[in-house]
């Protein structure tokens, strides 16, 4: 019996997908729930599985062609002509039910993961074509769409970092062995801007057409560099999380980024994101908003800088935080108050440290 592969079904956003290349070839025995073919789309990358054990005997679509969810792309062989009895004993190995990988949707990685190894772009003298990804164009295309519909501003302020710092290094051991996570600087900032949110909720609202929707939830995007790419997963209800859940659920989407088992919900939705372009050295920058949010913050690196205090020049761990923000819904005051209030609550952790 012939059975068809057919693309699985694909969100409400993502219409079509591009085949990647075929892990297995005409004449191949396949096992149930192998990989077949990896299908990239602007959101994700989807393995298409075998539906059954057999022998694939037909490739409908080649490597780079465009399809449709149902659309049929290979058709695998069963029973006594399609599967030896050897292969037909042998069980199919176990597979995630929807493994996905990533793509990206926002400017700067807040977790960096291993750099793949560098390969010559092109020969000397030479210049080498290739057309853009999926991911790569979805990034383009975003960030140009950023840019237009809204009137974004950037306001900038540093935070003295001595005081959280010092409550790492304090308590990190204890963290570490009490929760099994590591205690970062992330949960800070997640925290503290929580917190600065219950002053200036219009930070976490939206506009849609002419309406202002107003969330009740913050559900912040961390922004993480994966290897095909920067990818926003997203901390559900931030402001119900302790740190020690905050912390676990950033090792976890850097290590699932890492192994491609993000998921579209993962990458679904959000109402502001935070990025971290420091762990890579940036001193300062812009970040660019992630429509339809309101806004973005953006850390930066840790460096030691003299600054006065009480009349006195003294030496301080300093970090530049930028907050784009959409001028439309949110006004400078507001901007301005609501940075100011996530630098006092990092000049003074304590309470972010605490227990939800």
């Amino acid at each position: 019996m012939k059975l068809e592969v057919r693309v699985p079904t694909l969100s409400d956003s993502v219409a079509s997908g591009t085949l990647l290349a075929w892990r297995k070839q005409v004449g191949e025995t396949v096992a149930r729930d192998e990989t077949l073919v990896d299908l990239e789309t602007d959101k994700v990358i989807l393995e298409i599985p075998a539906p059954a054990s057999g022998t694939l005997v037909e490739l409908r679509q080649p490597e780079g062609a465009v399809v449709k969810a149902d659309e049929v792309v290979a058709v695998i062989e069963t029973g006594e002509n399609g599967v030896s009895p050897a292969a037909a004993e042998k069980p199919a190995p176990p597979v995630a039910a929807t493994p996905v990988t990533p793509v990206a949707a926002v400017m700067a990685p807040s977790v960096p993961l291993p750099a793949a190894a560098a390969e010559p772009v092109a020969a000397p003298g030479e210049s080498r074509r290739e057309p853009m990804s999926r991911l790569r164009s979805r990034v383009a295309e975003r960030l140009v769409a950023a840019q237009h519909p809204a009137p974004k501003l950037t306001t900038v302020n540093e935070v003295n970092m001595q005081p959280v710092n010092e409550l790492r290094q304090r308590f990190k051991a204890e963290f570490e062995v009490r929760h099994g996570v590591k205690l970062g600087y992330m949960s800070f900032f997640v925290r503290a801007v929580c917190a600065a949110m219950q002053q200036f909720p219009v930070v976490n609202a939206a506009i849609d057409g002419s309406d202002i929707v107003w969330h009740g939830d913050v559900d912040i995007g961390i922004a993480i560099s994966s290897p095909r790419g920067l990818v926003v997963p997203i901390l559900r209800r931030a402001q119900t999380l302790s740190s020690a859940a905050i912390e676990a659920a950033i090792a976890d989407f850097a290590r699932r980024a890492r192994d491609a088992k993000l998921t579209l919900e993962d990458l679904s939705g959000g109402t502001f994101s935070i990025t971290n372009g420091g762990v890579f050295g940036s001193l300062l920058s812009t970040p660019i908003l992630n429509p339809p949010q309101s806004a973005i913050l953006g850390m930066h690196i840790i460096q030691e800088r003299p600054v006065a205090e009480s009349g006195q020049v003294v030496i301080r761990p300093m970090m530049y935080l930028a907050l784009t923000y959409d001028h439309r819904l949110i006004d400078g005051r507001d901007a301005v108050q609501f940075l100011v209030a996530v630098k006092a609550a990092l000049e003074a952790p304590n309470a972010l440290l605490e227990e939800t």
